[in-house]
């Protein structure tokens, strides 16, 4: 079935085709129409999780956290302050090898206040042992959480899903709305290896000596590592069962490309019509977004951008006094490689600023004409 829906809906219509069975639910601009459709979905009994309202984020992820315990597929979705509220318990859900599953819709962090798009909140969070996958599409959306579902309790690591606020939480486009029956064939019931139970008694997160806590810790480390397999099989998988792929990252018009774009989210979306034009003009450019950022898939990267010369990062989010967040993980990323491209660091869109495709056309004209070596980041859109 094909419907009309916003990105936020089709969060909603992929839990629900997700058979989750614990939701918390607690308001925050621009992600609330998620839980406002699943409270809609649940009132009209086509979902029939337990749905609990909570006083805050930091209970959200705990009430969560608790149930996923118990052995539950669980919940929640969060946006901005609310997700750096919940910083915590981030910790404590990964940490306990959870396969929760969270949609964040991005929005910039106070101060000053602002309601608007910013990718600072969810990529503040990368150390907290959270994979995050970034949307470009509400089909994207909503067929990304059923994957995570799947993906997290693969490896049982939690699973961030992210999308741009309101460039895609609230903008429609027509969603192609899977079966019940073929949801269910690829995502089986969760049955965790352990749980609360009183007939079975078991302990989460007693004291640990530092031995066994770095042991854990490396564990994780490796399974962390091992998600850009497992999503790339479940992608196959994937394209089996509903005819849509993803992958880890996404290439657009990067064969005999010099100069090849990188970013996330809708940015992207607009880039793709920016390169067509520069191609139809004789410019030799590309574009990659990358969808999974968590764990960074380093190696899909370098083979992407193999014999390009130089690479133009796009950022919607910043760490201050450093730059660019895509741009300094991506530069890791290049380390030890022979000849790596030069990487011209852009950072545009904060505070839900519109990113144009003539700003985008110039990012580009000016990475591949450049005669200097890239030095700071360039703030584009931003004035003096």
């Amino acid at each position: 079935m094909k419907k009309l829906m916003t990105g936020n809906q089709a969060f909603a219509y992929g839990i629900m085709l997700s058979r989750v069975e614990v939701i918390a639910a607690y308001p925050i601009t621009p992600q609330t129409s998620v839980v406002e459709e699943l409270a809609d979905l649940h009132a009209r009994e086509k979902l029939t999780a337990n749905f609990v309202h909570v006083e805050s984020e930091h209970s959200s992820m705990s009430c969560v956290a608790a149930a996923s315990m118990t052995g539950v597929r669980t919940f929640t979705a969060t946006s901005s302050q609310g997700l750096a509220l919940m910083h915590e318990m981030l910790h404590w859900t990964s940490g306990s090898r959870l396969p929760v599953v969270m949609v964040n819709v991005n929005r910039a962090i106070g101060a000053p206040w602002n309601v608007w798009n910013e990718q600072t909140d969810s990529l503040a969070q990368r150390d907290t042992g959270w994979l995050q996958i970034y949307c470009a599409s509400a089909q994207e959306c909503l067929d990304s959480v059923i994957q995570a579902y799947r993906l997290a309790e693969t490896i049982l690591l939690p699973v961030m899903v992210v999308s741009d606020g309101f460039f895609l939480s609230h903008t429609s486009e027509p969603v192609n709305i899977p079966l019940q029956e073929n949801v269910d064939a690829f995502l089986p019931p969760y049955e965790a290896a352990h749980r609360l139970d009183p007939r079975n008694p078991h302990v989460f997160n007693c004291i640990c000596l530092p031995e066994d806590y770095t042991r854990l810790r490396r564990t994780a480390q490796r399974d962390m590592k091992e998600a850009v397999n497992v999503l790339k099989d479940l992608n196959g998988k994937f394209l089996k069962a509903f005819g849509r792929e993803y992958g880890v990252l996404e290439s657009y018009r990067t064969d005999g490309a010099e100069v090849v774009m990188l970013s996330m989210g809708t940015i992207c979306t607009t880039a793709k019509d920016v390169v067509d034009e520069l191609r139809d003009k004789g410019f030799p450019v590309g574009l990659i977004r990358l969808r999974l950022f968590r764990p960074f898939p380093a190696d899909d990267l370098a083979a992407a951008l193999r014999n390009v010369r130089r690479v133009a990062v796009v950022d919607r989010g910043f760490c201050p006094g450093v730059g660019g967040i895509l741009a300094q993980e991506f530069k890791a990323a290049l380390f030890g490689i022979t000849d790596p491209p030069q990487v011209y660091e852009f950072i545009t869109g904060l505070g839900g600023m519109d990113v144009t495709p003539e700003m985008l056309a110039e990012m580009m004209t000016q990475t591949l004409e450049a005669r200097d070596k890239p030095t700071a980041a360039i703030w584009a859109g931003a004035g003096t």
